[in-house]
């Protein structure tokens, strides 16, 4: 079958940090080229997909930021459906507060819907203590990724999945994940792409988030080596992605089946 639909991780499949992957841009540039469909997808919600999309042209990447697919947008999507124009107190920066205003919420301390907690370099203990509070005077409890570590130059920093479990020990409450390994996140990147799961395909470099997540959808995947996972980790899962790479690098010149 040829002419495949693409989804994307953004870390470790495309850039490291803020340095472009090779190949990446010249993988990128031959979607463009034959129009291919293709969504960049990110467990971080931290930024809008405006300034990603800024972040990824200092790499050398040119993305368009409709192209980009966070899970602060499957997040806001995801509590529109669920409850148009409800209330949220949000552990978060501004990617996960735009999306939030942009799909109808409000901002609030007082009595929320939902408590939303999203990644952020700065977590206050102030803002962490307010959330339990909330949560165990009945708000919802949800949460952008599950993801416990994020990288950064100097080594891991605690992330979303980190915080949640905090304030899961404090209130006996679980959060809904909403990002990757949901394949919710999926299904929505799909519905934003306008594609179907027969025609799409998953690249990604995490075996734990983006291939499981991928398998759930009923999307193929592909596995790229340039991010978390390595070959020997890969044999550890219970299940295998459909195609295994070294990177995208190694897709070009073959984006419109690289199963053939």
């Amino acid at each position: 079958m040829a002419h495949w639909h693409y989804l994307m991780d953004m870390d470790g499949v495309l850039v490291h940090e803020e340095h472009v992957i090779p190949g990446a841009d010249a993988f990128i540039a031959e979607l463009t080229a034959s129009e291919t469909p293709y969504m960049v997808l990110t467990n971080n919600s931290i930024r809008t997909p405006r300034d990603l999309r800024a972040r990824l042209l200092s790499s050398g990447l040119d993305i368009p930021e409709e192209k980009i697919w966070t899970s602060a947008l499957a997040t806001a999507k995801f509590l529109a459906d669920q409850r148009p124009g409800g209330s949220a107190y949000v552990v978060g920066e501004s990617g996960l507060t735009t999306a939030l205003h942009d799909a109808g919420y409000v901002m609030t301390e007082s009595d929320p819907d939902y408590v939303v907690l999203g990644e952020t370099r700065t977590y206050s203990f102030e803002a962490i203590t307010t959330a339990i509070r909330l949560i165990e005077r009945g708000s919802r409890f949800i949460a952008t990724n599950p993801d416990p570590t994020g990288p950064s130059k100097e080594g891991s920093l605690p992330a979303t999945g980190a915080v949640a479990a905090l304030i899961r020990e404090a209130t006996g409450r679980n959060p809904y994940y909403v990002g990757k390994p949901n394949s919710l996140m999926m299904r929505s990147a799909l519905r934003a792409l306008g594609t179907h799961s027969e025609t799409t395909l998953m690249i990604g470099d995490r075996m734990d988030t983006d291939i499981v997540c991928g398998l759930e959808a009923g999307l193929r995947t592909i596995l790229v080596m340039t991010g978390i996972t390595t070959h020997a980790t890969m044999e550890q899962f219970p299940y295998r992605p459909t195609l295994v790479v070294d990177s995208v690098a190694d897709l070009v010149g073959h984006t419109a089946d690289p199963f053939a």
